[in-house]
């Protein structure tokens, strides 16, 4: 009978989510096809600009209520039957776009390195230095990295399903229980740091759709495209999200101050007992071919005027299919180093691939001039950036996001605010690059307090028998608050100063 009540609760359960996705669903198609006939007075914007709107907003509705996947298809598609352009031409400007071919053989490397497992090396590295032995915060520290790097250059689903598991092992061997105060806050930890690693590289995930989407907008103003150097960018990126991960770090050990003795315990020869076998040739030519495809793209950032920097700036945006391509040709024990069709039916994130898509399909689309939004923007803002320095405009600016991000979807609130920050550009003559930069790595990283805020905060929430909802509240909102302020103290002068 036990059984059985359960088996009805769940499918009670399961019938209501299924009702409240249609709803939502409805809800958000809703918006897409009937915001065009409000009668709403917005200066400047035209006919197709209210369609465009109401696409727009519907798109929002959807990734946040609904599935991004799916909401981002039907957002291109409803573009197409959109007055905007013809069907033909909106699917060629959505998916010809160069950004777009560069996205999906990122997107076929990343998943190489999980289909082939090099990603629990990587994790296994992390785990197993041994001048963290009886050092519970050193160790914590070393796991935040890898956490960091994989969220950035992967994925932070990667390092959160890769770390996690690991560590309940760990929890278990040294005698710590669910719901303790140390698991609590080295699980938290691990979603923050992935977090913060979240917009680290500027040719990867939804930093390059923010990236890319701004570098559309701007693109009829005077001097534009503004595109935002990718070395600066990823120099911002890294040096703040280290002094974050350190910061998180000493606010668990001073202030929240789990008991960290069973940890002390902890020997890296605890995981060596299941060691993982020694790399395969396919797994050493796929991680360094990745290393060598980054390399690649950072290089003439970095470099600029050494040779060989200008070809591969003018072809980096190919530089991701030459190496897929590369991998699929060489053979070993007469199969394709990279298995493509494998590693797509398995480790492809499709989710991602067309939210990138629309994003960057809807931020060209808004900024056009047939839609007037541009313009309405300029109207409504600019006597609110009356007489506002710099400084003060990225306060708000910052302030705006945080709130906002941890409503709705952190991509959202990029596009969103992107504009703004064109507006006053425009107005007071600031250099759009360092707010923008700081914008897009700070909205992606701070999405960790509500389950709205990121699919990987909502991760966090479902994680009730290790971290009770009230902690995590309790954790994340100081975290990102010392984020806030690191941003604010070291990013803007930072940002200025590569910039």
């Amino acid at each position: 009978m036990v059984e059985k009540g359960f088996q009805d609760m769940a499918n009670q359960n399961e019938r209501k989510r299924e009702k409240m996705f249609l709803i939502h669903s409805l809800i958000g198609v809703g918006i897409m096809v009937f915001f065009r006939f409000l009668p709403l007075n917005l200066p400047e914007v035209t006919s197709i600009g209210m369609e465009v709107l109401g696409i727009f907003i519907g798109t929002l509705y959807l990734w946040t209520f609904v599935d991004p996947l799916w909401g981002s298809l039907m957002s291109i598609a409803m573009v197409g039957l959109s007055n905007y352009m013809p069907m033909a031409g909106l699917l060629k400007e959505a998916f010809g776009a160069p950004v777009v071919a560069q996205v999906f053989f990122l997107l076929i490397m990343a998943g190489g390195l999980v289909y082939y497992k090099i990603t629990l090396y990587i994790g296994r590295f992390f785990l197993t230095r041994k001048f963290t032995n009886g050092k519970p915060w050193l160790l914590m520290f070393v796991i935040c990295i890898g956490c960091y790097f994989l969220g950035g250059f992967i994925s932070p689903f990667t390092a959160i399903f890769l770390f996690w598991p690991v560590l309940y092992d760990v929890f278990e061997e040294v005698g710590y229980k669910k719901g303790d105060a140390l698991p609590r806050v080295m699980l938290t930890l691990v979603v923050v740091a992935s977090l913060i690693g979240f917009p680290m590289a500027p040719f990867a995930q939804n930093g390059l759709a923010l990236l890319t989407n701004f570098t559309n907008i701007t693109a009829n103003l005077p001097g534009g495209p503004i595109v935002v150097n990718n070395a600066a960018y990823m120099g911002v990126a890294i040096i703040l999200g280290l002094i974050m991960i350190v910061a998180n770090i000493l606010f668990a050990k001073f202030v929240i101050r789990p008991d960290v003795t069973k940890l002390k315990n902890y020997d890296v020869e605890m995981l060596n007992k299941n060691p993982l076998p020694p790399m395969e040739p396919r797994q050493k030519i796929i991680g360094a071919s990745f290393v060598i495809l980054i390399l690649g793209m950072l290089l003439p950032s970095l470099f600029p005027s050494l040779p060989g920097m200008a070809f591969l700036s003018s072809n980096s945006l190919g530089l991701a299919l030459f190496m897929v391509a590369a991998l699929a040709a060489i053979r070993l024990n007469g199969k394709s180093v990279l298995e493509i069709p494998q590693v797509m039916a398995t480790n492809f994130n499709w989710g991602a691939y067309f939210i990138i898509v629309a994003a960057i399909l809807l931020g060209s689309v808004l900024t056009s001039e047939n839609t007037g939004v541009s313009a309405f923007l300029s109207v409504v803002l600019s006597p609110i950036f009356q007489g506002m320095s710099p400084m003060v405009f990225t306060v708000l600016l910052m302030a705006m996001a945080v709130l906002l991000t941890n409503l709705c979807n952190s991509l959202v609130i990029g596009m969103i605010l992107q504009p703004v920050i064109v507006t006053y550009c425009i107005q007071t003559g600031a250099n759009p690059a360092p707010i923008v930069t700081l914008l897009i790595i700070f909205v992606l990283l701070s999405a960790a307090i509500t389950p709205a805020a990121s699919p990987f905060a909502a991760i966090l929430h479902s994680n009730k028998e290790w971290v009770p909802t009230k902690y995590v509240y309790q954790y994340t909102i100081p975290f990102v608050i010392l984020e806030l302020i690191i941003v604010l103290v070291v990013g803007v002068p930072l940002a200025n100063l590569l910039m």
